[in-house]
């Protein structure tokens, strides 16, 4: 069964950093697509980042240069390091994985989110 589970988020002052994690389970990060979005209230989810084979990142331009996501592969867990954090950045951030379970079915997963909030 594929799971992800988000944790890290918190409440941090303008500039300062926080690590995300996403603990994933029942695929191999290594084989999949797994992106950050991010969600405030009323808005749809925006994308922030991902990771695709062969450590190919990308980021969009609103957090690029500030945020900056890895994978560690032996733990199964990919992270995202956010600094110079502005009120901006305020939302649920949440880990999506796209791919193929041990078992090779599809899969395209979300985690539960966590809160992260930025004070002025």
């Amino acid at each position: 069964q594929v799971q992800l589970v988000e944790s890290g988020g918190g409440l941090v002052q303008s500039g300062g950093s926080l690590r995300l994690s996403c603990a994933a389970s029942g695929f191999a990060t290594s084989r999949a697509l797994i992106s950050w979005y991010r969600q405030t209230p009323g808005n749809e989810r925006e994308w922030v980042a991902n990771i695709g084979g062969k450590s190919n990142y990308n980021y969009s331009d609103s957090v690029k240069g500030r945020f900056t996501m890895s994978s560690d592969n032996a733990k199964n867990t990919v992270y995202l390091q956010m600094n110079s954090l502005k009120p901006g950045d305020t939302a649920v951030y949440y880990c999506n994985a796209m791919g193929r379970d041990l078992n090779n079915v599809p899969f395209n997963s979300w985690g539960q989110g966590t809160q992260v909030t930025v004070s002025s």
